[in-house]
């Protein structure tokens, strides 16, 4: 799903989707992938599972010529359709034909899984969420692409690449990325904190944090944005055994629990998603919110929102005795191993994730950037006046679990993070009940 920070009518859009587009790639919750072990960086399944995958030779993309069919979610936001009649007016003798696939992204994964099961042509390239990529490749269904990567490494924020990165290997091009800030309320705060533990004690004096609290996607977003700011991890280092179960999990969780218990964050912010969390903070009593980038429109265009003009982001701060962190979300371009026309596709690829397309995103629809030039272009910092924030934002930012079970993964943390919020259960029981669910997740893989 597209448009997630939606300038002007765009914030509509991405109220309506932010599960999908900010976080998500599933209703539930999904969106991102990678950062197992090392506290966030890619990590495998073993080591094996992609042995003997095909691998795309970049050079293929020289002459191509030919019809290629881009498969996405629906367009609801407007820019595949503006880069693809763009892209057909170059007249490079490659003709682009977009499909559209339903807005749900669990309907999307489906109906691309549908055709690579039937080894179907019908797509030649899919934009795929970024928690997908083990999936996808683990089943040899799209091309090992680490040559094409290579030839292009230089000219991509590095974290957006670990999304696309799987056992060694990369699967796919980067094509736009999300990462979380930290708004603050000017009238109550007067310069952003350096530490999470500092925005909890804020918080308290001044109105309170919210976030999204609720159990799905979004909440293991927000949990391991903490846990890998900690020095915590989900993986261990190939990506074979749960290594969550640590004191850094732990005191991550036992911060967010304390801030509901000392009132640093209202109850109810465990049953809140997007659009709560948005609502909330548009009251102007809170102090803090922790929100995708689209939110930043929308609080000064909604109506009724009484933050407008109050108020300022900053990419996530440190964790007191660790570092920086934040999640990604986004969009990678992956290319179907049934393709009947690889090398037109690579061609088309090489435009999508370009620079040119990274700025039409970015200025027009508010997409964040893949390529760091692009955050230097005039266009895109008039359009996006946080662009500064924002790429620090995503610099900073890791992908969460490249894991053919990254959905077990994501609700053994989302549920017992909830739980633990709650109130069921305590911090350290509910760190280890994540380990034992993720380490039976992997198990059946």
């Amino acid at each position: 799903m597209r448009g997630r920070f939606g300038l002007g009518a765009a914030v509509a859009v991405a109220l309506c989707s932010l599960v999908v587009a900010a976080c998500g790639g599933s209703d539930s919750g999904g969106g991102g992938g990678g950062g197992g072990g090392g506290g966030g960086s890619a990590s495998s399944s073993g080591g094996n599972t992609t042995s003997g995958a095909k691998v795309l030779d970049p050079n293929l993309a020289n002459g191509a010529k030919g019809t290629v069919t881009y498969c996405q979610g629906k367009d609801t936001a407007g820019n595949a359709h503006a880069w693809v009649k763009a892209y057909n007016a170059k007249n490079t003798g490659i003709t682009v034909k977009l499909l559209e696939f339903p807005a749900s992204a669990d309907a999307q994964r489906q109906q691309f899984i549908q055709r690579q099961q039937a080894k179907s042509g019908d797509c030649d390239i899919f934009s795929s969420d970024v928690i997908w990529t083990a999936e996808f490749a683990s089943q040899k269904w799209i091309y090992d692409m680490s040559k094409v990567v290579q030839s292009r490494k230089s000219e991509f924020i590095n974290a957006p690449l670990e999304t696309v990165h799987f056992e060694g290997k990369y699967f796919g091009v980067p094509e736009t990325t999300d990462a979380g800030f930290l708004y603050y309320n000017t009238k109550k705060v007067q310069s952003v904190p350096q530490t999470w533990q500092a925005v909890y004690q804020q918080a308290a004096q001044n109105g309170g944090i919210v976030y999204q609290g609720a159990a799905y996607e979004g909440l293991t977003c927000d949990f391991l944005e903490l846990m890998f700011a900690s020095g915590g991890q989900v993986l261990n280092a190939d990506g074979t055994k749960a290594a969550i179960n640590s004191p850094q999990a732990t005191r991550a969780l036992q911060l967010m629990v304390d801030g509901i218990k000392n009132g640093s964050a209202p109850k109810a912010v465990t049953t809140y998603m997007e659009p709560e969390s948005l609502a909330a903070w548009e009251t102007g009593k809170y102090a803090f919110m922790r929100n995708w980038p689209y939110a930043y429109a929308a609080s000064n265009n909604d109506k009724g929102t009484k933050i407008k003009g109050n108020f300022k982001v900053s990419p996530q701060p440190s964790f007191e005795g660790g570092g920086k962190a934040g999640i990604l979300g986004g969009h990678n371009s992956v290319i179907s191993v049934y393709s009947k026309n690889p090398g037109a596709a690579l061609a088309v690829v090489n435009y999508v994730t370009g620079l040119e397309n990274n700025v039409r995103n970015a200025s027009q629809f508010s997409l964040a950037p893949v390529l760091s030039a692009a955050y230097d272009d005039a266009k895109v910092k008039k359009a996006l006046p946080f662009s500064d924030e924002l790429k620090q934002a995503v610099a900073q930012a890791k992908a969460r679990p490249v894991s053919p079970v990254y959905p077990q993964i994501s609700q053994a943390i989302y549920n017992n993070v909830n739980d633990a919020l709650a109130g069921r259960v305590a911090p350290a029981a509910a760190v280890k009940k994540m380990q034992d669910q993720i380490d039976k997740a992997l198990a059946t893989f």
